[in-house]
This record gives C-alpha cells, structure tokens and sequence, in this order.
C-alpha cells in the first residue's frame, strides 16, 4: 500500500518548524520534494498572504490550484511535478514575474495569458509539440525569458536550423532564450 500523500496543511507545518517562521508571515515559502510527495495544491496555500515566492517543486501535483490568497506572489516554482495544464493561474495573473514549471506533463499553453507581468518562463521538458501553443507566448507583454530546450517543438524546429530565428520572430521582445542572449539584426544598427 502506498503512503498517504502529503498535504500542504502538513508540509507547512513541518517547514514552519524547521525554519522556525510563521508560514503566513514568510516572504519565500519552500515544500520541495516532500515525502511522501504533495499531489495537490489544497486550500492551505490561501494563508500565505505574504508570500513573494513559493516553491512545491518534485512532488506529484497535477494540476494548479487554491492560489487566491497569494496576493504578492512574484515567483511559482512547480517544477518536476505531473501538471498537465496552465489553468489555475488567474488568481496570480497580476502579480505573478516567474514561472518555473519545467519537467512537467505541458502540452497546451492556454491559460498563460492571464500572467500580465510575467518576465521569466522556464518550461524545457515538458509537451509542446505545436506552434500554434508556442504563438500563445506573444499575448504575454513583459516576457524578457525563456527556457523551452526539451519540448518537442524546440528539438524540431532545432532539427530544422529554424529554432532562435522562429523564437525570436514570434516573441519580439524576449532578451533571453534557454539562457543565451537573443540578437536580433535590427539592434546591430542602433
């Protein structure tokens, strides 16, 4: 029989102990790899109020949730879990600057577009085999980078000698991409 999955009640309790700080309280909240593992985001999130920047990365989530009452958080790490989709991100769309959700199960982007503020996207790793997922992107107005080396569409487009070009035409004002800077022929001439 497995082991009963970790809540976030649970996590927070063990992570307010050891840090020895109120989890409501805490600028910068971390529940990486539990064990055993968090499966779902549950309403226990909802009290952490002054949180900026929350990390549930390696556990078995599948999907986002309950961030109502994370009104100042700036950085959502979620890597190395099972997510399947973007939704669940309204409630952070106005303050929310980086995502950090690679190695997760990512083959749609609907639901990026409510992060108005998001400059940082790390997603290599995940699904995303279609262009037309990856045009998505373009509705986001601040993204400055993006890490998506491991997706489907990235080691094709790779394949065809097309991917910074294609990249960089589609999100004209990424700065970075998979860590390298992005040149673009115009700036050569400022």
């Amino acid at each position: 029989m497995a082991a009963k999955a970790t809540t976030i009640k649970e996590a927070l309790a063990k992570w307010a102990e050891k840090s020895e700080c109120k989890a409501e309280e805490a600028k910068i909240v971390k529940l990486l790899g539990q064990i055993p593992p968090i499966e779902k985001m549950d309403a226990s999130l909802s009290t952490l109020t002054c949180c900026e920047q929350l990390s549930i990365s390696t556990n078995t989530i599948e999907k986002i949730a309950n961030l109502n009452g994370l009104k100042h958080l700036k950085i959502l790490s979620l890597g190395r879990n099972s997510i399947k989709s973007l939704t669940g991100l309204e409630a952070v769309g106005d303050t929310l600057e980086q995502l950090w959700i690679s190695y997760n199960l990512i083959e749609k982007l609907k639901g990026i577009n409510v992060l108005k503020k998001l400059k940082v996207l790390y997603m290599s790793n995940n699904s995303v085999k279609d262009m037309a997922e990856f045009s998505k992107l373009a509705d986001l107005p601040c993204l400055e980078e993006l890490v998506f080396t491991g997706n489907p569409l990235e080691e094709r487009l790779t394949a065809e000698g097309t991917y910074r070009t294609d990249v960089a035409n589609k999100l004209p004002k990424l700065k970075k991409l998979d860590g390298v800077p992005v040149i673009r022929e115009e700036d050569d001439e400022d």
